[in-house]
């Protein structure tokens, strides 16, 4: 075989001490990475490399793990036999060795979970998901941290909640996670109140989150914030988003009277559907019901205060106004036209507002640019 001479064997057979078959090891590691070997020699290798790693001389492991960690032929047996022992041999392989699967690792996570072991794990070129979970599950904050901010690992969106649920309230996680190149909708929602002021401009600058959403910040509201994060998610973030509002009873009729004001169509839509448990293209029909008692029935099952119908109407009568008109309003005229209107009926009727959020509608006139001249 191309990786081991006669003399090597010569020389294991004189003198088998520890030295001598750290160094054959090395030097047979060293060759398997160089050399094409042919399928007889490749096997012959692999069955040496079987037997050095049963060796219970931890230097003679430590030379396998420092020179195979990087080689993809490496059986895969041996990689789990090299992960799983002391961690000067473990840790080279568990931070890059590519020949260990998702389930090699998840199961030494949960059952040798040392913390030196998930760091290693957690700084690899590439984390899958269920690995990062696993780690989620049991790692410290400082090995969280480094997970988040490693952009080849891969989180599912409840991973991430478990991140916030036990370390929200961390900035040494906050910036990290804040940074993410991507972040699902409800989890930027649950953030967006929590992080310091630089975190947030970050956030609001790399989320695809509306200049909305600054403004509601300004005020510090939940409420007023998710207004602004709801502006341009698509069906399925809308839809999660308002599940977790629903299932955390933040969907409120002030957060839905706020929302149609921006003009946030599809939202109103998504709340009052999930509010009166039926599927959201139901009601739609009903909101836009030419004689108007669809929404008044859907607004009354929902639970929300009837003193604010004719606000909520009018704001809705504005946003058909403007689509059957085919006008061109950029976001923020088309939501000072529909806030003028809410408020006539205010002036005009009495509409029954509570304090905060007729103060949000004169906060918003305040910050947006005057729309065109509408008669009431």
């Amino acid at each position: 075989m191309s990786g081991l001479s006669m003399s090597d064997a010569h020389r294991l057979a004189r003198d088998p001490s520890v030295a001598t078959r750290a160094g054959t090891a090395a030097k047979l590691a060293q060759r398997f990475n160089a050399a094409d070997f042919t399928p007889a020699e490749l096997k012959l290798a692999e069955d040496v490399f079987r037997i050095m790693a049963r060796d219970a001389e931890v230097r003679v492991l430590e030379a396998l793990a420092a020179n195979l960690k990087h080689n993809p032929l490496l059986p895969r047996d041996v990689a789990v036999m090299l992960a799983k022992d002391v961690d000067s041999v473990a840790l080279p392989v568990l931070s890059v060795s590519e020949v260990l699967l998702p389930e090699d690792l998840v199961e030494i996570v949960e059952s040798q979970g040392s913390p030196q072991r998930l760091d290693a794990i957690a700084g690899r070129k590439q984390v899958d998901a269920t690995v990062s979970a696993a780690i989620v599950n049991v790692g410290s904050e400082s090995v969280v941290a480094k997970l988040l901010a490693n952009p080849g690992a891969y989180f599912t969106e409840p991973t991430l909640h478990t991140v916030v649920d036990k370390f929200g309230d961390s900035e040494a996680i906050q910036t990290p996670l804040v940074h993410r190149s991507v972040l699902p909708v409800t989890v930027a929602e649950r953030l967006v109140t929590r992080v310091a002021e630089h975190l947030r401009a970050h956030l609001l600058s790399h989320h695809e989150i509306s200049a909305e959403l600054a403004i509601e910040i300004i005020l510090q509201s939940r409420e007023r914030a998710t207004v602004g994060l709801a502006m341009g998610v698509d069906e399925a973030g809308l839809a999660a988003l308002v599940s977790q509002l629903k299932a955390n009873n933040r969907l409120t009729a002030s957060l839905v009277l706020r929302t149609i004001c921006m003009g946030n169509q599809r939202f109103f839509e998504h709340a009052l559907a999930a509010l009166t448990n039926v599927p959201v293209a139901n009601a739609r029909i009903l909101i836009h019901d030419a004689g108007g008692r669809g929404l008044a029935t859907t607004w009354t099952k929902a639970g929300l205060a009837v003193g604010l119908l004719p606000a909520v109407r009018a704001a809705l009568d504005v946003v058909i106004q403007t689509e059957r008109e085919g006008l061109d309003l950029d976001p923020e005229r088309y939501a000072r036209r529909i806030i003028e209107r809410v408020l006539t009926q205010y002036e005009k009727f009495g509409v029954a507002f509570e304090d905060d959020d007729l103060e949000y509608l004169l906060a918003k006139l305040n910050h947006l640019p005057l729309s065109v001249q509408i008669v009431p």
